[in-house]
């Protein structure tokens, strides 16, 4: 089941339990906490946006304490809402929506039992379950970016519409579409951004080239910034009595540059709104709101 830098397939959790399993067909109460559910019993949410639940070396210590209940819905609940997923679910009475991990991670160390809490309220629909799947996982620091755009065009998908799904992930359309353009990636510069050597910005300028054209553009942008940094970035020593010599790049810029730049252009307020829109991401959008509410307090 684990992969190399200790990864566990999802998929693979899937097929790993429930096989054989007699679970409690009793009574399913809503909000019902159950303690000890065992393990056979219980089997991963098979819509899980996450390719893998991670290292599971961070939850060793669920081998003695379990300090959060998993999130489950029932069987027959699940299977209303997705029956092409039973063969998936081998015996299980129980899927897992919220807790994949502490699951995996219970398997992996031989804890026999997780303490759960049904919520089978998170089945009244497909969107519902899906975003309660997603939205566990979002803001997640070990959910990589790639995954996250996955999940969001998932639900974007299922609910028929970017502001839809916006809405229900209380994020804005754009930082939605910025998401989902990252699947347009070449694959090998999917990995790149999921190892951190590609900046997202830079990622979503890409996507945005045919992505037969994306590795070469990536790397005559690489080849561009070597140039401007020099060969080793350090700076060039002026000779004994002499000026400094000029470093090579762009000159660095300042606000005074970018209102020349801008009143040259004779910009709008609508478009650079779009122009900042297409540039910057929802955080830097935040930062600069802040920055014009501070500015103008000031005047």
């Amino acid at each position: 089941m684990a992969r190399r830098g200790g990864q566990v397939d999802l998929a693979s959790l899937v097929d790993s339990v429930g096989a054989k399993s007699a679970v409690d067909r009793g009574r399913v109460v809503d909000g019902q906490f159950r303690a000890d559910v065992p393990v056979a019993e219980l089997v991963a949410n098979p819509r899980n946006p996450r390719d893998s639940v991670g290292d599971l070396e961070q939850l060793a210590s669920i081998r003695e304490t379990q300090l959060q209940p998993a999130t489950v819905v029932s069987r027959d609940a699940y299977l209303e809402l997705f029956p092409d997923d039973e063969g998936l679910l081998g015996q299980a009475g129980w899927v897992v929506i919220n807790g994949c991990r502490r699951l995996a991670a219970s398997i992996h160390f031989g804890r026999p039992g997780l303490d759960v809490v049904v919520r089978d309220a998170l089945a009244e629909s497909r969107d519902t379950l899906l975003w309660a799947a997603i939205s566990e996982n979002l803001d997640r620091t070990d959910f990589d970016v790639i995954e996250e755009a996955k999940a969001v065009a998932q639900l974007v998908d299922q609910m028929g519409g970017v502001n839809k799904a916006a809405r229900r992930l209380d994020r804005s359309p754009t930082w939605v579409s910025q998401r989902r353009v990252l699947l347009d990636l070449h694959p090998s510069l999917q990995e790149k951004l999921r190892a951190g050597d590609l900046a997202i910005r830079s990622a979503r300028e890409l996507a945005r080239v045919p992505q037969e054209e994306q590795v070469l553009e990536w790397q005559r942008a690489q080849d561009e910034s070597a140039t401007s940094d020099g060969d080793d970035g350090e700076e060039v020593a002026p000779e004994e009595g002499g000026t400094p010599a000029p470093q090579s790049g762009k000159p660095e810029p300042t606000p005074e540059k970018a209102a020349r730049a801008l009143k040259r252009l004779g910009a709008t307020p609508d478009t650079l709104a779009a122009a900042l829109l297409e540039v910057f991401d929802s955080d830097d959008l935040a930062a600069l709101v802040q920055q014009l509410a501070s500015g103008v307090s000031r005047k």
